[in-house]
């Protein structure tokens, strides 16, 4: 289960820098990469801007980044911390409530994995795998 939940958690991280930056970077890139923008605060953002934080700067990449560190748990007979779940959940409901739905409500169904394993103790006594 917990392994399941580390693939769901890296595939939406992966899904959501990929689109993103398709979506932006045919448009963005070569500002981005121009050295003629900056940042800027938020009433003022660019275009370009935005799209960074969108795509590069978004909740992306630390999902990925999540994602692979259950599944490196998990390859190790590790079971992740239960707050990963919880404060997923949170996150995704809050999302939830203030933008409606989104395909990120998958995560739910990563955080259920989580929690289940953890409670059947998957990943307990195979520390020397991996």
């Amino acid at each position: 289960m917990i392994k399941w939940a580390g693939w769901i958690i890296t595939l939406a991280g992966i899904g959501h820098t990929l689109g993103s930056l398709l979506e932006t970077a045919p448009d963005y890139a070569g500002t981005w990469f121009g050295g003629v923008w900056n940042l800027g605060d938020y009433p003022e953002m660019s275009d370009a801007t935005v799209a960074w934080w969108y795509s590069v700067f978004s909740f992306g990449p630390p999902l990925l980044l999540t994602g692979l560190t259950v599944l490196w748990l998990a390859r190790r007979g590790m079971t992740p911390p239960a707050f990963i779940a919880w404060a997923m959940v949170a996150w995704v409901v809050l999302g939830f409530v203030v933008d409606g739905p989104s395909p990120l409500l998958v995560l739910l169904v990563a955080a259920y994995l989580l929690l289940v394993g953890a409670r059947r103790g998957e990943g307990q006594g195979n520390a020397s795998s991996g």
